[in-house]
């Protein structure tokens, strides 16, 4: 088959169909039909046909877009090789379009487009053709594929998606500075012809911008474009196809651009001078007037400082700026005062705070105006002659003593008389009152300086042609001191005496104390009452120093015999005129240990603030019966176990009672004998049973007072001694069958140094002093006490 394309409705395109001819011809005939109905193999043999091979011979089509004629626009033309021109060929066209867009005469094969297309949408058909035999339907050909391509017309006209656009530029820029570039799209082809090659051009905005046709930059074209004169430019921008020969088609669009600010105005104040009136009773630091100046710049380019540069304003006012309004705020710094100055000069400064240093040939960027205060006489409230007043009046005075005065006077010049009175808010008793004329201050009540030595009232105080204007002063009243209190001894803790004090020891060293106040200190004198009997356990010392010292009369105080003493003491105060007081202090004997430290005073004292309820004793009460009741159960049957008559050596039962009893000491002789302890001849004579409790007995020992007859030791070795006891106690047959722990404590004899003990020494007295033994500690504290006692009696 062969495609022919009869007409090339363009010059230009005749070649481009030949091109395409010879390119399909080249490239889409797979082999030629051979002359003679033959085929060249190939070995270089050549095979003969009762029939010659038949081809497809075609080309690839064009079609004009957007064809508007009558008649429907002609494609191209299918040929087979078999198609004699008798019409027994049928051609037949599928694919893209067929029968729709596209359609083939099947007896001659041509084809033509039936509709107007847009290469825009779509750009090329793909389609498949067909030779048939009309008798056969069989096919002459195989199916073949060509391409319809749309022709590209310049139907589109170039366009701005995005405008229209927004830009700036500083003003004051120089010429070609960039702004904003745009960029136009066609929808035409661009790589046929000149439909889609694009020409910016600018049509308004000259002479301020320019722009280059080929990029679409604009830039600026004025020199020194100031935003103040305009601010403003609506900047439209042409974009022509077809390199913008005439013909072509076109699209524009508008670039608002906006003029930023620089600083290149400095500041300037409307006018050089400005006045101000403002009353004296403006307040301290609250705005008394504005001044501006203007500044034809934006944001912070526009911001200004001002500061008042002359020293008799900045002094009495201050200038801070208002962000919002960038207007100064005058504020006052000090009361004014129209008696002593009736008006201010101020020089104000107004200066821009962010300088452009391209600028600084413009000068600079600060300007200067003067602003007159002019000061109001207002009626003032009375001033008083001082801010505060302190006064004082001596305690007990009578009622109506002057205490001071307060002064106020009208500050105005008509100088109106003033009028006193106290303050009506305050609470509680009233100890003063004023005189509405004069100011002078009175008591109302008597006073007393230990109850409240300070008084805080307020004065207040009007003019009397205007009560309305009031002022007030804080007066503080101090009462002084008079000598109307006696002294006390100042017995913050319980006196305790130790009972091993010595005479002429110091107990405690006493202080006292007063009520009253002394401006050159406090001084006391202290004795005993004169119309007292002497005291036979204490004395007492002034040391001349205010404090006073207790000391004991008498060696050693018991406190089983007597444990509380009363001491009065009479203190006289330095005053005028002199005041005494007597005072009873209590002193309590305790037993102390080395160094005078308490041994059972604080337990005891314990023991009696417990406070225990009656219910907590009888609790108490019932647990030691309980626990007595289990030892008593347990004594009984422990007693009730039958034991062997006779035991075996090999037998031998320990029996070692421990009794968890510290006992009475030395002194306490109602448990048992001790005389074995102390002197084993004397014991010897008085042989009893030691495995027996003994009975209780009112007076086991000698009377106090009275020795143990001396008595001779022998020369007894101990070892022998204690034998001999063991074979006593072994061989006695009245003893229960058991073993009884006894303890011997006998020091022995034959010591190079002598015995210390007196306990076998004869009842003489000697005239050594054991006062020493108090400082041994608390291991010879008993032994210091015997001796002592012993002393005590033989001086009896």
């Amino acid at each position: 088959m062969r495609i022919s394309t009869t007409s090339c409705l363009c010059p230009f395109l005749v070649c481009l169909c030949f091109i395409q001819r010879c390119y399909g011809a080249s490239h889409h005939v797979p082999a030629k039909v051979p002359s003679k109905n033959q085929t060249k193999l190939a070995n270089g043999e050549t095979e003969v046909h009762h029939r010659p091979k038949r081809g497809w011979i075609w080309n690839q089509f064009f079609v004009l877009e957007e064809h508007m004629g009558p008649d429907a626009q002609y494609v191209g033309k299918l040929h087979s090789n078999s198609d004699k021109g008798d019409g027994s060929v049928r051609y037949i066209l599928s694919g893209e379009g067929a029968g729709t867009i596209f359609i083939i005469d099947e007896v001659t094969g041509d084809i033509h487009a039936t509709k107007s297309l847009d290469r825009e949408r779509k750009t090329h058909y793909v389609l498949h053709a067909q030779a048939l035999d009309r008798n056969t339907e069989e096919a002459l050909e195989p199916k073949s594929e060509f391409i319809i391509k749309v022709q590209d017309i310049n139907d589109n006209a170039p366009k701005f998606p995005d405008g229209p656009f927004v830009a700036s530029v500083p003003e004051m820029s120089e010429v070609g500075t960039s702004v904003f570039q745009v960029t136009a799209t066609d929808a035409d082809d661009p790589t046929y012809g000149n439909s889609a090659r694009i020409v910016y051009s600018i049509l308004q905005g000259q002479p301020y911008f320019s722009v280059d046709p080929k990029t679409g930059i604009i830039r600026t074209a004025l020199a020194n474009m100031d935003r103040e004169a305009r601010e403003h430019y609506a900047v439209v921008i042409q974009a022509k196809d077809m390199a913008g020969q005439v013909g072509g088609l076109s699209g524009s669009t508008t670039i608002n651009i906006t003029l930023t600010d620089v600083n290149d105005n400095p500041p300037k104040f409307p006018q050089k001078n400005y006045q101000l009136y403002v009353p004296e009773s403006a307040q301290v630091g609250k705005p008394v007037g504005k001044i501006k100046a203007n500044d034809e710049d934006a944001g912070i380019n526009a911001e200004i400082k001002y500061s008042i540069i002359n020293s008799e304003g900045a002094n009495m006012f201050s200038i801070t700026t208002d962000r919002d309004t960038r207007e100064g705020i005058i504020s006052l710094k000090k009361p004014l005062n129209y008696e002593r100055k009736k008006t201010y000069t101020l020089h104000i400064e107004g200066m821009n705070t962010h300088i452009d240093p391209r600028f600084s040939y413009l000068g600079s960027f600060k300007d200067t105006a003067t602003l007159k205060i002019t000061v109001g006489d207002v009626d003032e409230p009375p001033v008083f002659s001082m801010d505060y007043y302190i006064m004082d009046v001596y305690e007990n005075a009578h009622i109506g003593t002057e205490v001071g005065a307060v002064t106020a006077r009208d500050p105005d010049s008509r100088n109106s008389p003033v009028r006193y009175f106290m303050d009506s808010k305050e609470e509680g008793v009233r100890y003063f009152s004023i005189e509405e004329d004069s100011g002078v201050v009175r008591t109302t009540q008597p006073l007393d300086r230990e109850d409240m030595p300070w008084h805080n009232i307020t004065v207040m105080a009007s003019e009397v042609d205007n009560p309305s204007l009031l002022s007030h002063v804080p007066v503080t009243v101090q009462v002084l001191d008079v000598n109307d209190n006696p002294p006390e001894i100042a017995a913050d803790e319980e006196v305790i005496v130790c009972e091993s004090s010595r005479p002429g020891q110091v107990i405690q060293t006493v202080t006292a104390v007063d009520k009253d106040d002394f401006a050159n200190g406090q001084r006391f004198s202290f004795a005993l009452p004169s119309q007292l009997p002497v005291n036979p356990n204490f004395t007492l010392k002034d040391n001349e120093d205010s404090t006073a010292s207790i000391i004991a009369r008498r060696r050693r105080f018991n406190h089983l015999t007597q444990e509380l003493y009363e001491l009065p003491i009479v203190v006289w105060d330095g005053g005028e005129p002199s005041l005494s007081g007597t005072s009873t202090l209590t002193l309590r004997v305790c037993p102390c240990q080395r160094h005078g430290r308490i041994r059972t005073c604080q337990g005891e004292a314990f023991l009696s603030s417990a406070g225990l309820s009656t219910g907590a004793l009888i609790a108490i009460l019932l647990c030691i019966v309980i626990l007595l009741a289990i030892v008593v159960l347990f004594i009984t049957l422990r007693r009730s176990k039958k034991e062997p008559l006779i035991i075996s050596e090999e037998d031998i039962r320990e029996n070692v009672v421990t009794y968890d009893d510290e006992g009475g000491g030395e002194e306490d002789t109602e448990a048992f004998d001790i005389i074995a302890l102390r002197n084993p001849a004397a014991a010897e004579e008085l042989k009893f049973r030691r495995d027996v409790r003994p009975e209780v007995r009112q007076h086991c020992g000698p009377p106090r007072g009275r020795r143990s007859p001396s008595v001779e030791l022998d020369v007894v070795d101990v070892h022998e001694f204690i034998k001999q006891r063991l074979v006593e106690a072994d061989m006695d047959t009245s003893v229960p069958p058991y073993d009884s722990l006894q303890t011997y404590a006998y020091e022995g004899q034959g010591s190079p140094t002598g015995s210390i003990s007196s306990l076998d020494s004869p009842g003489t007295h000697s005239e050594q002093d054991y006062n020493y033994l108090d400082d041994w500690g608390p291991e010879f504290q008993k032994l210091a006490e015997l001796y002592g006692e012993a002393d005590s009696d033989v001086t009896t």
